[in-house]
């Protein structure tokens, strides 16, 4: 992949000596091409020189006669594979349009055939697509990268649409071969149209969906996966659904869980209402009450000892049930920081966090505040307010909480009479001195 401007310009240079083609620039990599073609339209104009061809304009370039005929290019012997794609880069319509009519049965410049596909020029653009509506499947399959890339230009959809129809309707090794691809939107394109044809079993489905690095492809395998286990036998459970379970993406989790259901295995979601993830314990608890299990008596079971498992208290929470707010509420006062976290969230449903925003522990503290509204101290009961600006707590907490910001813990904020918090905090690094005026004034 050319790296810079000059690398891409050195091609061009070496195809314009008569080098060959896959020896000038990397054949298999897209960006070798679109350099190819940029290069070239650069240097045209600054080097023509370098692009002296057999081909012949007819005609005045500039102006002619309005019942003159419009200028042609004809070639005086058959070209040459470089030739032919510097002329195919060419700055000029003409050449360009030219230079395809020869490119029949030269799979070798296919590639930029691709990109002439997108041209702004209408005779050159539809000059290629015809060309390329008569290349074989396999030859668009190998040049799927580039098509993809084209196929985000205004023009380039024709590409786009020609390739996706020839892998839906091709043979199915022409799509897996294009599933491990080092191309992201390859990859993508090959594992929605396996899904679509159904090409991959259930257990690479899950297998793929709990390692592939690409979270695009992640949730296609998983409900793909989760959409095949339903026609298949109970025996698949341990091939399909544990790998899901297993995975360290909450999106792939929440599908493992969601698939306990059609599983008849209810029970089996019980320690995913835990779990780290909001979405992975929103399926849990759906999938338990589609058994008949209330989840919200295990979470006040798991809250007896919060400490082993700190997010039950969210996930009481997020059951919203009004009986257990005292319950979450007394939670915030754990010794456990990632307790009163979980519960500081956990209480969030009812709105009841107010003395936990000045908490010492920063992992609690980010739970709630964010700077956007008055701190508690402001609008807070009196014993919340004194508990803030009292020396109990660091200045660097109350500092970091905001209470300051808002004027709440001076003479004339709400909490009179405590000095400690209305002084403001010096720096101790070196002070920065202020540049004299004739710097400032530019003299």
């Amino acid at each position: 992949m050319p790296t810079s401007e000059d690398e891409s310009y050195e091609a061009v240079r070496r195809l314009a000596a008569g080098v060959a083609l896959d020896q000038a620039l990397d054949v298999t990599d897209p960006e070798s091409w679109i350099g190819l073609d940029f290069g070239v339209r650069e240097l045209a104009w600054r080097r023509p020189e370098l692009f002296h061809s057999n081909a012949s304009p007819s005609g005045r370039r500039l102006s002619w006669d309005p019942d003159a005929s419009l200028p042609t290019v004809t070639w005086h012997h058959r070209p040459g594979d470089a030739e032919l794609a510097l002329a195919l880069c060419h700055p000029d319509g003409r050449i360009r349009e030219a230079a395809l009519d020869h490119t029949e049965e030269r799979p070798a410049l296919l590639a930029l055939v691709v990109i002439r596909c997108a041209d702004w020029a209408e005779p050159v653009r539809e000059r290629a697509r015809v060309l390329l509506s008569a290349a074989p499947p396999h030859q668009l399959a190998a040049h799927a990268a580039l098509t993809l890339r084209i196929g985000r230009r205004p023009r380039g959809g024709f590409a786009q649409e020609l390739l996706t129809a020839a892998l839906r309707a091709g043979p199915a090794a022409q799509a897996e071969a294009l599933l491990d691809s080092g191309d992201r939107a390859t990859g993508r394109l090959a594992y929605r149209i396996a899904v679509e044809r159904r090409l991959l079993p259930a257990e690479r489905l899950a297998q793929t969906a709990a390692r592939h690095r690409d979270v695009v492809v992640q949730d296609l395998c998983a409900e793909a996966a989760v959409a095949a286990l339903g026609e298949g036998t109970f025996d698949e459970f341990s091939e399909v659904v544990a790998p899901l379970l297993a995975s360290r993406q909450p999106r792939v989790r929440s599908a493992g869980v969601t698939a306990l259901r059609r599983a008849g295995r209810h029970a089996d979601a019980e320690p995913y209402l835990t779990d780290r993830s909001a979405v992975v314990r929103a399926c849990a608890r759906w999938v338990l009450r589609q058994g008949g299990t209330d989840p919200a008596p295990l979470y006040r079971a798991l809250c007896a000892d919060p400490a082993a498992r700190p997010a039950a208290a969210v996930g009481l929470g997020e059951c919203r049930v009004p009986e257990d707010a005292d319950l979450v509420r007394a939670l915030l006062a754990h010794p456990v920081p990632g307790v009163r976290a979980c519960a500081l969230a956990g209480c969030g449903r009812w709105r009841r966090y107010a003395s936990m925003t000045y908490n010492p522990s920063w992992t609690t503290r980010r739970r709630r505040w964010s700077g956007r509204r008055p701190p508690p101290c402001c609008r807070g009961p009196t014993a919340y307010r004194r508990n803030c600006c009292a020396g109990s707590w660091p200045r660097t907490v109350h500092a970091t909480n905001g209470s300051r910001r808002y004027g709440c813990c001076g003479p004339s904020g709400c909490t009179p009479g405590l000095p400690h918090c209305s002084e403001p905090i010096r720096r101790t690094g070196p002070k920065r001195r202020r540049p004299p005026a004739s710097a400032r004034d530019g003299a």
